[in-house]
């Protein structure tokens, strides 16, 4: 079974498809082409952030870290509509766990309106929560989870300065045409 290598959904039929690269949709494929900048990362700077964002504070509660990625796992249905998702977060476990109750009942509640796949869905969603919590990340060390996502976040970091240089370059080109007047 493939996987995107974007969002990292199992994809069972169709997706598309970049090289040796398969997307789940049009928009992680196009979302991809960070996955490409993130290949580059200079393993250096994925150290000293990774090592930044797992021992830091939590974002959510302010709390002590260390922090990782939590994913937590929702359904509701209504008659012949379902819907799930799950919901990747950086926290600290206590977020992550409360995050993973709060699917639970969320799931427990309006999940199982909706026929076929509500009845069948909730289940498995509320296992992954509990799942999810029976195998927390190691507080030792980063996931691979949190390093995929330091990894691409660097990545957005580099496209938006090679970005900003190249309309600052395009700018002094502007300025230094020939034929151009500057006043002063």
């Amino acid at each position: 079974m493939a996987k995107c290598a974007y969002c990292g959904t199992y994809i069972l039929f169709g997706g598309e498809r970049d090289g040796s690269r398969r997307y789940c949709n049009a928009k992680c494929r196009q979302a991809g082409f960070m996955v490409v900048v993130a290949d580059h990362v200079p393993p250096e700077d994925l150290a000293e952030q990774l090592s930044l964002w797992h021992n830091s504070n939590c974002p959510k509660c302010g709390g002590t870290g260390p922090v990782d990625v939590h994913t937590s796992h929702r359904i509701w249905s209504a008659l012949f509509m379902t819907s799930w998702s799950s919901r990747p977060e950086v926290c600290c476990r206590r977020c992550g766990i409360r995050a993973k109750l709060g699917g639970i009942a969320s799931s427990a509640i309006v999940g199982w309106w909706g026929f076929p796949w509500g009845v069948i869905g909730t289940p498995i969603q509320i296992s992954r929560n509990v799942l999810g919590m029976a195998t927390m990340p190691d507080a030792s060390r980063p996931s691979p989870l949190l390093e995929n996502m330091v990894r691409l976040h660097i990545a957005a970091q580099m496209i938006v300065e090679d970005q900003a240089e190249q309309q600052q370059h395009q700018q002094n080109m502007l300025a230094s045409a020939p034929g151009r007047e500057t006043q002063q």
